[in-house]
């Protein structure tokens, strides 16, 4: 939830939507979508194929847990002519991840990592989409 409540731009606000399972935050939040990473099945059929960008950044790192998340990101993805997914994706994970995810979603690792203080992992972002940005070491991790 994080990530959506960081969002500065109304019309981006306006036109993302937030997968959670703790229904606290759908107090005052029309884009909020009650999501059970368990139940990828269960994602709304008029949300199928509609989204072009998505944040994962899951709460367990686990290779079944990660298969579920991208199931869903799949079933949310925007799709091009031939039908393939096209969406952009952001994830957060471990580097060990890193050939899994690719195997799961199409994701490289990034140079640029999230700062994070306090956690036992380092953790590092995956896109799917080449980013100047992301391609760029942040000087507060280094390498």
């Amino acid at each position: 939830p994080s990530v959506y409540y960081s969002l500065q731009d109304e019309e981006i606000k306006k036109n993302s939507y937030l997968f959670e399972f703790d229904e606290k935050f759908a107090k005052k939040n029309p884009n909020f979508v009650k999501y059970d990473f368990n139940r990828p099945e269960d994602i709304p059929a008029e949300l199928e194929g509609t989204f072009d960008f998505i944040v994962i950044d899951p709460p367990f790192i686990t290779r079944e847990i990660w298969r579920k998340y991208a199931d869903a990101a799949l079933k949310l993805s925007t799709r091009d002519a031939s039908k393939t997914p096209n969406a952009k994706l952001l994830l957060s994970s471990i580097a060990e991840n890193a050939s899994m995810l690719e195997e799961f979603l199409g994701v490289k690792m990034r140079a640029y990592k999230p700062s994070i203080p306090n956690l036992i992992y380092q953790y590092n972002f995956f896109s799917n989409y080449d980013s100047e940005a992301l391609n760029k070491v942040n000087p507060e991790i280094g390498d």
